[in-house]
């Protein structure tokens, strides 16, 4: 199939620009071959883009009309893999693959569609795509295009914490890194653990202080206080799942003899669990539990309405066991959430967009952390605070894996959307 590709890279530029990014191995913090090839794009087609202080791309098409708004895309550079050669081909379903390892469509796709976007605003970007319609009819009006290509969103989001953020002229940023060509995902969770501490404060012996009505085990303990908090869905609206908390590990009971001698033994085994439960003690008073939680969160007030909960019900067990155990509970906060938008612009856009492409959107939150979190925290060059939203722009399938694939008349269809999405924005 690699002379079909060949034809339709001939035939479809955005195509052709996805095919040579995902050609050059990008893994984090080696982005280098990337940023050198799409430096170079932009200077063969007149395009204004430069690397700012960490290696990020920043790239601006002037507005040919000052009273509209920009509006910038922002996708990242980088893939999960090695440096290793990269190999594409089509197979006979339309799908395009890397032979034996991962294909880095996650998120080559956006930075593609924001290249091929900035190149045909550039040139003067045609309204319609109806062959039918003969007559090349340009955009003539528009507010300028900003665009960020960022390093190292797969292992540690540092590129898009090492944004410029103050000299970006826009309000509205799509991130372009969602894996369904349509969606819209409007916001997304928090990533916050929560540590819980069981303590009995009398040990002993199971055998000759099992009688002791004052010495609680702690393992018994946690158990009991686990059993109260929630687990999983703990608020969702018609966008999907906003809340939740999911109960992580729970260490506790007679293991560090165990542990120990695992560790001695230096021991190497993919079921470390049933490796330890060899040789637990069972004849100990515990007086140590403790249990990690992960809580996710679209919302801050839900997110605070949950840990209120959770502290409440440690709050009822002190009062319970005073003076025979004690627990404690401790957030610790990773990333913040991000919240829908206080307008709702870009729906609207993007419905219109899509529609005029032939498809339908799909509008959700979504659980899990992106750059939008980064974005909806800082403010533009105009003290204005960030509204991002995530779009998908092509279906992405087993990201992350050597079966990643995507489907190419997607990534066709996206760039329409992208497309539209500029061109309905301007013409509010």
């Amino acid at each position: 199939m690699s002379d079909n590709l060949e034809q339709l890279r001939k035939e479809n530029e955005v195509l052709d620009i996805f095919c040579n990014l995902v050609s050059i191995p990008s893994p984090s913090l080696k982005e280098d071959k990337v940023i050198d090839w799409i430096l170079n794009f932009c200077k063969a087609n007149g395009i204004n883009g430069r690397k700012d202080n960490y290696g990020n791309i920043y790239i601006h098409v002037p507005a040919t009309d000052s009273t509209k708004e920009p509006i910038m895309l922002s996708s990242h550079m980088d893939v999960v893999g090695d440096d290793s050669p990269i190999n594409i081909y089509l197979d006979e379903e339309g799908f395009i693959h890397a032979k034996g390892r991962t294909l880095g469509a996650d998120d080559k796709v956006g930075v593609a569609c924001a290249l091929m976007l900035a190149k045909d605003i550039s040139q003067g970007l045609t309204l319609h795509t109806d062959p039918l319609l003969k007559e090349k009819e340009n955009l003539q009006s528009h507010g300028g295009l900003e665009i960020t290509l960022t390093r190292d969103e797969e292992t540690g989001m540092s590129g898009v914490e090492h944004v410029e953020f103050d000299k970006i002229l826009s309000k509205y940023i799509l991130v372009c890194d969602a894996d369904k060509l349509g969606q819209l995902q409007i916001s997304g969770a928090s990533y916050t653990n929560a540590k819980i501490i069981v303590k009995g404060l009398k040990g002993g012996h199971s055998g000759i202080d099992i009688g002791d009505e004052s010495r609680l085990n702690a393992a018994k303990l946690i158990a009991e206080l686990l059993a109260e908090f929630p687990q999983g869905v703990f608020y969702k609206d018609e966008t999907g799942v906003i809340t939740s908390c999911n109960l992580g590990a729970i260490v506790a009971g007679g293991i560090q003899n165990s542990v120990a001698s695992i560790v001695e033994k230096g021991i190497k085994t993919n079921d470390y669990i049933t490796e330890i439960m060899k040789k637990t003690s069972t004849n100990i008073i515990n007086v140590l539990g403790m249990a990690s939680y992960s809580i996710r969160s679209a919302s801050i007030a839900k997110e605070n309405e949950l840990k209120a909960l959770m502290s409440s019900i440690v709050d009822k067990f002190n009062k319970k066991y005073e003076g025979l155990a004690e627990a404690s509970i401790e957030f610790e906060f990773h990333l913040l959430p991000f919240e829908k938008a206080p307008d709702d612009r870009i729906e609207k856009v993007h419905t219109e967009a899509c529609n005029r492409a032939g498809i339908k959107n799909d509008i959700s939150s979504f659980h899990a952390g992106a750059e939008t979190h980064i974005y909806c925290q800082h403010k533009n060059s105009k003290g204005e605070t960030f509204m991002p939203v995530l779009l998908g722009l092509a279906d992405v399938y087993n990201m992350h894996s050597a079966a990643e694939k995507v489907d190419y008349k997607t990534l066709l269809k996206g760039y329409e959307v992208i497309k539209n999405t500029f061109i309905v924005f301007n013409e509010q």
